[in-house]
């Protein structure tokens, strides 16, 4: 009997651990607060790590290398007793298959994120009511790069975490903190998660997939044949923009994208350079300084 007690402790530990779906740093910034005890920021920190990396946010289980990677930088701008303004710049990235390379997926920053926080207080997600506005931002955007991980790996596989965000933002629409509603000229968190569940934004996630799975993962085996899928993807862009000028998806997507195309396309087997910078500049035009240095 005594022999079982720590196999069954080591299945327990190997359960909880396979359990968990990200690898995320979170980092509390509070260089602009003039505040001499630090200590609440970095209390603060250690307990939204806890919350993120901790918390079980799916049903599905993950081995350890197939743990999302990403970060959540946190810039306090204003700090008075349990109110806080900042910012909240989200990054996420996913591995390319047979290479020690991360893809950037995500870069997004947020700058509606003001919240109340007491030292100490468990952070605890409830899926049935919105409680914290920083509870709620966090746990959205855990949702919403789960899907957009998802949506690499297979095509519009992230439906179900874009629900879970989606419904966070209806829930949140009651509530006096910005970002969960439509703005006319502003990008919150109800347009992201309305456009990536609309199907008037189809091409973003069929090209999200196209460029990663069908493109990215194969380039160590076949670069040439690579690089023609991911170029293709990149046209799906041009038929997007035409019914949706100006769209946010195609900017977050180069945010994220646009050095690696650019080292993509700088090196190895030849395509059609020309075509390519003429695509990038319709769909992205912001980046022209970057497609300009495309060169082989």
């Amino acid at each position: 009997m005594g022999r079982k007690i720590p196999i069954l402790i080591f299945l327990l530990v190997a359960v909880y651990t396979r359990a968990q779906e990200l690898n995320c740093e979170v980092v509390v910034n509070s260089d602009q607060v003039n505040q001499t005890n630090q200590q609440i920021f970095r209390t603060l920190e250690r307990s939204l790590n806890d919350f993120v990396n901790k918390s079980k946010w799916t049903d599905r289980v993950y081995n350890e290398n197939e743990r999302v990677n990403a970060r959540m930088f946190i810039t306090v701008t204003q700090y008075e007793s349990d109110r806080f303004e900042a910012n909240i710049q989200i990054q996420s990235s996913r591995p390319v298959y047979n290479t020690s390379y991360e893809s950037p997926v995500f870069n997004f920053k947020d700058n509606a994120f003001n919240f109340q926080y007491q030292e100490f207080q468990p952070l605890v997600y409830n899926e049935n009511v919105f409680e914290s506005n920083l509870i709620g931002v966090l746990t959205y955007y855990v949702y919403v790069i789960l899907g957009l991980d998802a949506d690499t790996f297979s095509l519009q596989g992230g439906d179900e975490f874009y629900r879970k965000a989606q419904n966070i933002v209806t829930q949140a629409q009651g509530s006096n903190f910005s970002g969960w509603n439509q703005e006319t000229g502003q990008r919150t968190r109800f347009e992201l998660i309305d456009n990536l569940l609309s199907n008037s934004f189809r091409e973003y996630r069929i090209a999200m997939y196209n460029y990663h799975r069908k493109g990215l993962d194969i380039l160590g085996d076949n670069n040439s044949t690579g690089k023609q899928v991911i170029a293709g993807s990149l046209r799906l862009f041009e038929t997007l923009i035409k019914r949706r000028p100006n769209a946010f998806l195609i900017q977050t997507f180069f945010d994220a994208k646009s050095e690696e195309i650019q080292n993509i396309f700088s090196d190895g087997p030849k395509v059609d350079i020309v075509k390519l910078k003429e695509t990038l500049n319709r769909v992205a035009p912001f980046y022209s300084n970057i497609w300009n240095e495309i060169n082989y």
